[in-house]
């Protein structure tokens, strides 16, 4: 098994790679999903990794949906410039038409773009209109592995499109289980598709170092998430669900 642990934040590549995790996949705002982090992120990423995991980089310019104007496309183009020359070894792309298929146009340009790099398709394929389908445009773009809940909210209720999606793989693309994994489910998720990769956040919350808060004052939208708790990826729950995996 492989295991791939989301994260937004530079010092939980050090604990990813303490708990034996194969490789990060780094973003910014994953209430939002995740969106590009800094390219100064980027590079304490990669400088903390020190060569021990790998550092994949998602290019997405903000939330919401996966339709991308020409300015979104050109930010997104300059960032995996940058993100390459940060020293990121691979990036994670996806991107849709207006109709919820695969834009192979846009994909297929990003995918140049990131090259030689490894590359990643993400979750936009999990809102696709026909995900069969869809798998096929993904596969042929030539990408090394596919992000995906199996179009469900949570891996484990997505097993069974996994599992099907496991099996028409055969070997041209590995099939990366993600959403709601974690101590309970990586097994399940394991003996139901058949995957030999995870994908999974492993963090816990950490009240801030902060000696006071003013109350009353947020700087999210209408979730409100507090500024006196920070979400941090941690060795032991990295460690924790791996070894629930087995």
């Amino acid at each position: 098994m492989r295991y791939e642990i989301c994260l937004e934040s530079a010092d939980g590549v050090a604990a990813a790679a303490e708990a034996g995790a194969d490789r990060v996949e780094l973003c910014a705002a994953l209430l939002e999903g995740g969106i590009t982090p800094s390219i100064g992120m980027v590079e304490q990423a990669v400088a903390l990794a020190a060569g021990r995991i790998k550092v994949h980089v998602i290019i997405r310019p903000r939330g919401g949906d996966f339709v991308y104007g020409p300015a979104e496309v050109a930010a997104m183009l300059r960032d995996i410039e940058a993100v390459k020359a940060a020293g990121a070894d691979g990036i994670v792309i996806g991107a849709l038409t207006p109709d919820a298929q695969i834009d192979t146009e846009l994909c297929a340009r990003l995918v140049e773009a990131a090259r030689p790099l490894s590359v990643t398709f993400h979750r936009a394929f999990d809102v696709t209109r026909d995900p069969e389908a869809a798998f096929e445009d993904v596969v042929g773009l030539g990408v090394d592995r596919l992000l995906t809940s199996g179009a469900a909210p949570s891996a484990l209720e997505g097993t069974e499109l996994i599992a099907r999606l496991v099996e028409k793989a055969a070997g041209r693309i590995i099939i990366l289980p993600a959403g709601g994994i974690n101590e309970r489910t990586a097994a399940r998720v394991v003996e139901a598709t058949g995957a030999e990769e995870l994908h999974f956040t492993a963090s816990e919350d950490r009240p801030s170092p902060s000696r006071f808060t003013r109350p009353g004052i947020y700087m999210g939208g209408a979730l409100y998430p507090p500024e006196t708790v920070r979400s941090v990826t941690t060795t032991a729950r990295v460690q924790s669900i791996i070894a629930s995996a087995h």
